[in-house]
């Protein structure tokens, strides 16, 4: 696995942060002469040098033009806001509500054929019940001292962008440990009508669904974050603080290595189903 998951990202950071300084230095400049003519001081041109601050589009349009390549701009711009896109803090994109987060995915869901989910505490989005959902984005919106809470309607808004499950064209490999069912996010009824659903959809001929035991002795991988594999071109992983985007192919790789380890370790078909019905029996 990735030492660190923000990886992708800082190293996106890093390349447009060399690609101005190089500029810099084509254009004979200083790190001074620079700050002069962008009107900023000389410390700020370190930072962005240095990938300690990522540069506004302001700022990139500034260096390109103090240096003489303003036909650079454009695709330096695009780069950076693509950098930054891979390490995207919770408490940005929850600032329009929960639903809003939920509908701006449809799309893509729609675009991509093989999902690959692993998680370690929860049931996965793609299979969550709206009264199951409810509780978890719920206890988001809590923790996140939201404004507004609007997760009775995020909730309907994810079972719905879920509807991909049921369309013609995609496949879905789902693992999740034991422990995730029982993890009491929802009252007994919804947690009752979630495992129930996981019985359902779990039978599906396009869904694969693995439940690694928590008995399962010398585990090849222990619980990792929980993180889904969007066909080979993106891994997003779910932090405390953020949203992080991999698409760095050597990480992705790593993931997937790690997915298919994981995966091994799963039970399927009767064996998964008895530990889902085990689940919950516990509930009574």
């Amino acid at each position: 696995m990735p030492i660190s998951p923000s990886s992708s990202a800082q190293t996106a950071r890093e390349v447009v942060a060399r690609r101005l300084r190089d500029l810099r230095r084509e254009a004979g400049l200083t790190v001074t002469e620079l700050a002069g003519r962008c009107g900023w001081h000389h410390a700020k041109t370190s930072r962005i040098e240095n990938a300690l601050t990522a540069p506004s589009t302001k700022d990139i349009r500034a260096w390109t033009s103090a240096c003489g390549f303003a036909d650079q701009e454009e695709d330096l711009v695009a780069q950076s806001l693509h950098a930054e896109s891979m390490y995207t803090e919770w408490r940005h994109r929850v600032r329009s509500g929960l639903k809003q987060l939920q509908d701006s995915a449809v799309q893509f869901f729609h675009e991509t054929r093989l999902f690959r989910v692993y998680s370690s505490s929860l049931v996965p989005g793609l299979l969550q019940t709206e009264g199951y959902a409810a509780g978890v984005l719920g206890i988001s919106a809590r923790f996140r001292d939201l404004p507004v809470d609007d997760s009775s309607e995020a909730a309907r808004a994810r079972v719905t962008r879920s509807g991909v499950v049921h369309e013609p064209g995609h496949r879905f490999v789902l693992v999740v440990e034991e422990s995730a069912l029982y993890y009491r996010v929802t009252d007994e009824d919804s947690m009752a009508a979630q495992l129930g659903y996981l019985l359902t959809v779990g039978a599906l001929p396009q869904v694969s669904l693995g439940v690694i035991p928590s008995a399962t002795q010398d585990r090849a991988q222990w619980p990792r974050e929980t993180f889904h594999v969007y066909d080979d071109k993106l891994v997003s992983v779910e932090l405390v603080s953020a949203q992080v985007r991999v698409t760095q192919p050597t990480e992705i790789e790593l993931y997937l290595k790690a997915f298919e380890e994981l995966r091994g370790m799963a039970v399927y078909g009767a064996e998964a189903r008895g530990l889902i019905l085990r689940a919950i029996e516990a509930l009574r």
